[in-house]
């Protein structure tokens, strides 16, 4: 490990060593927070194990409400990690069990953050590992690509397959992210359970404070 990677791995730790907490949940764009410090967002299908991870990401197990029931999180929620950074829970994607009016609202107010929110420097897009960018996914890549929308890509539950084939679905994504304009070209395996790439993604979560 070089002298730079060290120094981001700490300033990684630091930051989500300091205080963080849920700081409201948004239903309207009019509610939205001031656009005072950067915003990191996190966006997946709903069974990705979003809540999960950013728990593991910040080292509180109940700051983001894991459930059993996929398609839980109906709205924005905003997190304040310190003085410098938000945390944005985006809801879930691909779940179909919700009132179709309750998806249309949510997805149209996850649209319009997205597009319009000026303090948003990256999407951190979790896909499942076992089972590589579905065409959900893609299409979620696609219209960040057109908003021109940072985004990264992290692959979750990698403790639930072999190292290899984790290998396999990252390189797999790699060649899609290849062409796409918008795409950060680090993907990051990761498991909440192992801890496996959290380190990582936090310091890379920390560059953009």
């Amino acid at each position: 490990m070089s002298e730079d990677d060290a120094e981001a791995l700490e300033a990684g730790r630091l930051l989500f060593a300091g205080p963080i907490t849920f700081e409201r949940g948004v239903t309207s764009m009019n509610t939205l927070p001031p656009s005072d410090v950067p915003e990191v967002a996190f966006a997946g299908r709903s069974n990705v194990g979003k809540s999960s991870l950013i728990n593991a990401l910040t080292g509180r197990n109940k700051l983001a409400r894991a459930s059993t029931e996929p398609g839980r999180t109906r709205e924005l929620n905003f997190f304040r990690v310190g003085d410098t950074l938000r945390i944005v829970d985006l809801p879930g994607y691909g779940y179909a069990k919700a009132p179709k009016t309750d998806i249309a609202r949510w997805t149209a107010l996850t649209n319009d953050y997205l597009r319009g929110r000026q303090a948003l420097k990256r999407v951190v897009l979790l896909i499942d590992a076992r089972h590589g960018a579905k065409p959900h996914d893609k299409d979620v890549m696609d219209a960040l690509d057109k908003a021109a929308v940072n985004y990264q890509i992290v692959l979750t539950k990698c403790d639930k397959i072999k190292p290899t084939e984790v290998e396999e679905t990252k390189t797999a994504t790699d060649a899609i992210l290849a062409k796409r304009p918008a795409a950060h070209p680090v993907v990051i395996a990761t498991s909440a359970e192992t801890s496996l790439g959290i380190d990582v993604l936090r310091a890379e979560i920390a560059a953009l404070a």
